[in-house]
């Protein structure tokens, strides 16, 4: 009788969700209005005020060379993915309202509009939206974070069942960037099961992508810096999503002893000068050698420039702090600074 009474309760009291947001678990940051990255997101909110919404029924710029019709209009399109984070910043450090009205139409006309094609390259700046979901979520009218709700799950789910199955580069970069994407749309719902495989596929990919050294697979196959930060970014962002939820992404180790944390750490010998590296020269991609020769210079062999990774160890330091003097390095060299919601989050 006990036991039949405690699975009756447990089907009846299922296990609870998880409180609904990615990163930002509050969305009041007045307390950083005075600092030089709020000033900035609010001059460009500001900005944006009069500027309309931009969705468009589906981004591609994977694989596509300057020039090409859908790249340009998907990269015009693509300018709203800032502009609404922005927005949604700045109604975070102000509460003028203004900016959370101007956010929650630009949020509004990308659910309504949108069709995902579950391509993680074109998609990856989505994570902008989620952030700013993330930041005006208790805000926003109930219709519209129902329907954002919805939006969320089906990127979540789809990504989740992509990778469940044999998709294009399944262990690339594009893999990170679909754990990226389903990750942060998981935690946005709460959806305890959609986490849970998320946390799955992350694992995953440390274990295939990421080499007991720190290198990665993307460096070997392109031969480029360029594309280990465009791996790591996105491992660890949704290792900071995990990281609000009170779980250690960062440091897992896959049975080989790979890690993200380990990666980093390889990637930081680079950062600091104590290694140099050409990139692009022995590329076994194609396209590479194609983007050069149709004019983009980035993808012609030359020696990489630590700054570019700037963001990269804002990131990092987020983690481990020792990365605090590289970011800061980094962006005393670059000139600027780390994207604003780096610094914001708290």
């Amino acid at each position: 009788m006990r036991t039949a009474f405690v699975i009756a309760a447990a089907i009846a009291c299922p296990q609870p969700a998880l409180a609904q947001h990615a990163i930002f678990a509050g969305s009041d940051l007045s307390a950083q209005a005075a600092t030089p990255a709020a000033r900035a997101v609010i001059a460009r909110a500001q900005a944006a005020l009069g500027r309309p919404p931009g969705a468009i029924p589906k981004l591609h710029t994977e694989g596509t060379l300057p020039g090409h019709g859908i790249r340009d209009v998907s990269i015009a399109a693509k300018a709203d993915h800032p502009i609404v984070l922005d927005l949604a910043l700045a109604w975070a450090i102000t509460r003028d309202r203004r900016y959370l009205d101007q956010a929650a139409r630009y949020l509004e006309n990308w659910a309504d509009t949108y069709q995902m094609s579950f391509n993680p390259i074109d998609e990856t700046s989505f994570d902008m939206l989620v952030l700013a979901n993330d930041l005006t979520a208790s805000d926003l009218p109930r219709p519209l974070a129902a329907k954002l709700d919805g939006f969320w799950r089906r990127m979540a789910s789809g990504y989740l069942d992509a990778m469940d199955g044999k998709p294009h580069n399944a262990h690339t970069n594009w893999q990170s960037h679909r754990i990226k994407l389903a990750t942060l749309a998981a935690y946005r719902t709460g959806d305890t099961r959609l986490i849970e495989r998320a946390r799955a596929a992350y694992r995953r990919q440390v274990a295939v992508n990421l080499r007991p050294d720190g290198s990665t697979f993307d460096f070997e196959e392109r031969d480029a810096l360029h594309y280990v930060t465009y791996n790591l970014d996105p491992l660890m962002t949704a290792a900071l999503a995990a990281r609000a939820h009170g779980e250690n992404w960062f440091d897992w180790k896959a049975p080989s002893g790979a890690s993200l944390a380990r990666s980093v750490d390889w990637l930081a010998t680079f950062a600091r000068g104590e290694r140099t590296h050409i990139e692009f020269a022995h590329s076994k991609i194609a396209f590479d050698r194609e983007r050069a020769a149709a004019g983009q210079k980035e993808y012609a062999p030359h020696a990489w420039n630590p700054v570019q990774a700037l963001n990269t160890f804002a990131l990092a330091s987020r983690f481990d702090p020792r990365h605090a003097l590289l970011r800061d390095t980094l962006a005393q060299r670059s000139g600027r600074s780390p994207a604003s919601w780096m610094v914001l989050i708290q």
